[in-house]
């Protein structure tokens, strides 16, 4: 390639920014691919956001109304091979994500055999792409059914990270302790998804009850100068994903995302697209976006791209 990742920003060249590797680190899978992909496959229109919310709740409600009707295995299935075919397709080498540990009640099916379709799903139409298989966790759920649900999954040795996502004011994070202390017990990479609707201080707390290795978002942080240096001294990556706080309401324009403070404070941090049927904006997408709104430089850029491609 003679262009270089940053002359392909500056060109605004859509195609030559989808050659370049690059990760998608914070991508639910389930709602991670292309909603044409899913379209064609299901006669099924989908619409993606078109204004903005205020809350989770608003969140949940619009994917019930919008995507409620691929409530079947074989539909959910399908929305995860959305996710693998669309990396594919925009030069994602580095894709992680995975199922909810609840998902075997709902498949009915084991851990082992969910584990499997969802292997077999990622060979047969992303081989090429370095798929980092994460075990998912429901905030809202009980302790004592995690503890449960997820011992099937570990005791497979084929996970590599754990993300707790949902409603952050769902129960106190201290209540995840045991998890993830039994999480880190089998080798696990630990994230969280923290400081997307808390504050600063939420960030902090996820990551020392934990001890957490990444953030997912953790925007908040931005609002302290002490929390942002706690991150950058621990080497802490947050993981973003601009369109998502933006049309969730947690930032006001791309132009003033905290990425911003974030690159300047020294902390290591990634681009990603969190969900893709719901906001439409792949990962190429999401780094022009930043270019464009001047939030970064195309060579910061460049360095946020090299930031996913390594643990480091």
């Amino acid at each position: 390639m003679n262009q270089t990742f940053p002359d392909a920003l500056r060109a605004g060249d859509l195609e030559a920014i989808r050659r370049w590797p690059k990760s998608d680190l914070h991508n639910h899978l389930v709602g991670g691919g292309d909603a044409a992909y899913v379209s064609a496959k299901t006669n099924v229109r989908i619409d993606a956001l078109d204004h903005k919310l205020r809350s989770i709740a608003e969140m949940h409600a619009w994917a019930d109304r919008h995507l409620g009707h691929l409530n079947s295995p074989g539909a959910r299935l399908l929305m995860i091979e959305a996710a693998f075919v669309q990396a594919a397709n925009d030069g994602v080498t580095r894709l992680e994500g995975g199922e909810d540990i609840w998902a075997p009640t709902f498949y009915k099916c084991s851990a082992a055999a969910l584990t499997e379709s969802l292997r077999g799903v990622h060979l047969r139409v992303a081989p090429h792409v370095e798929w980092i298989p994460q075990l998912g966790i429901s905030r809202h759920c009980l302790i004592k059914d995690i503890d449960r649900w997820i011992r099937p999954f570990l005791e497979l040795r084929f996970y590599h990270t754990i993300d707790l996502s949902g409603d952050e004011l769902a129960q106190p994070i201290e209540n995840f302790k045991p998890i993830y202390r039994l999480a880190k017990q089998y080798g696990l990479r630990l994230k969280a998804h923290a400081g997307e609707w808390g504050d600063a201080d939420s960030v902090r707390r996820a990551v020392e009850e934990l001890e957490l290795d990444e953030v997912q978002h953790g925007i908040a942080a931005a609002e302290s100068p002490t929390v942002m240096r706690f991150l950058a001294d621990n080497s802490i990556r947050l993981n973003v994903c601009p369109t998502s706080n933006l049309m969730l309401s947690r930032v006001e324009s791309l132009a003033v995302h905290p990425i911003r403070k974030f690159y300047d404070a020294g902390i290591k941090v990634t681009i990603n697209t969190d969900d893709m049927l719901m906001f439409a904006q792949s990962v190429p997408k999401e780094f022009l976006n930043i270019y464009r709104a001047g939030c970064l430089t195309a060579d910061e850029l460049e360095q946020v791209r090299r930031n996913g491609l390594s643990d480091d």
